[in-house]
C-alpha cells in the first residue's frame, strides 16, 4: 500500500506537468569520480524497480558504457552512433534506434558533436518517447558546458568523491554550468564514500560555499559507499547493482534511484 500511494502521486505529478520523461544529466567536475559507473548503476537499479530506463551515452570510444560493460550487442560498431541522428531526422523511431542491454535498460550512442546544426525542438524528440527515466551520461567540453541535448534535461547531478581535489572540482563544475547554462540548481552524489557522517559535513560545505558565492541550490542526492566489489564488477564486464546486489554499493545504488523517482519534476532547463 505504501508503494503504491506514491506511484500514483507521482504519476499525477507528471500527468499535470505533461511531461513524460524524467530526464536527468549526469556530470563530474573531475575523472575518475565514476561517473559513468553511477550512470549505469542508476539505469540498473530502476530497471530492477521496473522502471522503463533509458541511458543516453554521449562518449564514445573507450570511454563509452558498452566499453565499460565488455561490450553491448548493437552498439558495437561505429555506425549505430547513426541512430542518433535518424531519430532526431525523424527516420527511425527512438525504440528501434536504442538497444535494449541485458540489464534491462535502453541505450543510445549519441555523440556529442551530433548534436551540432539541430534545433532544441529536434533534440527534444530524442527525449520525448516512453521511457519513465532517461539518464544522460553528460561530460562537459572543456569549457565547462554540457552538450545541446543534455542541457534539455529536468536536473544536473554532479558526481563527486570526498577528496578536496574532487570537492573543489565540484565546486568549479558548478560554477562553470551555472554562469554558461544559468544553472540555478544541482543534485549531487558523493561516491565511493567511507563515512555517511564524512560526506554529510563534505556536502554541508561544498553547498554552502554554493549557496553564498554562486547563489545556486545544491541539493543532497545521497551517497554511495566504497565497496571493493565496484571494481571487481567493472574486471567482469558487469555492474555492481547486477554483479554483487547484496553489497553495501548496491544497495546504496538502489536507494538513490528509488529516491529520483520522487524528486519534484521542474521544467527541462532550457526553458527556464
Amino acid at each position: 500500500m505504501d508503494k503504491r500511494v506514491p506511484d500514483q502521486a507521482e504519476g499525477l505529478r507528471r500527468l499535470l506537468a505533461r511531461c513524460g520523461s524524467r530526464v536527468v544529466a549526469v556530470t563530474g567536475g573531475s575523472a575518475r569520480v565514476g561517473r559513468k559507473s553511477t550512470v549505469v548503476n542508476l539505469a540498473a537499479a530502476l530497471a530492477a524497480q521496473g522502471k522503463d530506463v533509458l541511458v543516453i551515452d554521449e562518449c564514445v570510444g573507450g570511454h563509452s558504457v558498452p566499453a565499460m560493460l565488455g561490450g553491448v550487442r548493437g552498439l558495437d560498431g561505429a555506425g549505430s552512433t547513426g541512430n542518433f541522428s535518424a531519430v532526431v531526422n525523424g527516420e527511425l523511431p527512438l525504440d528501434q534506434a536504442a538497444v535494449r542491454t541485458e540489464l534491462g535498460f535502453a541505450l543510445l550512442a549519441a555523440p556529442r558533436h551530433h548534436c551540432d546544426g539541430y534545433s532544441a525542438t529536434q533534440l527534444g524528440a530524442v527525449l520525448g518517447g516512453p521511457a519513465d527515466v532517461v539518464l544522460i551520461d553528460a561530460p562537459l567540453d572543456r569549457l565547462g558546458a554540457l552538450s545541446a541535448l543534455a542541457v534539455q534535461a529536468h536536473d544536473v547531478m554532479i558526481v563527486t568523491r570526498l577528496a578536496a581535489q574532487a570537492i573543489s572540482d565540484a565546486y568549479l563544475c558548478m560554477k562553470r554550468l551555472h554562469y554558461a547554462h544559468a544553472i540555478a540548481q544541482f543534485r549531487v552524489l558523493a561516491n565511493h564514500v567511507q563515512s555517511r557522517v564524512d560526506a554529510q559535513v563534505a556536502f554541508e560545505n561544498l553547498a554552502g560555499v554554493a549557496g553564498r558565492y554562486l547563489t545556486v541550490l545544491a541539493t543532497d542526492a545521497g551517497c554511495v559507499a566504497a565497496d571493493p566489489r565496484m571494481a571487481r564488477s567493472l574486471e567482469l564486464g558487469r555492474c555492481v547493482v547486477d554483479a554483487f546486489p547484496s553489497t553495501p554499493a548496491a544497495r546504496d545504488y538502489r536507494h538513490v534511484a528509488a529516491e529520483m523517482l520522487y524528486w519534484p519534476m521542474r521544467p527541462a532547463m532550457s526553458s527556464r
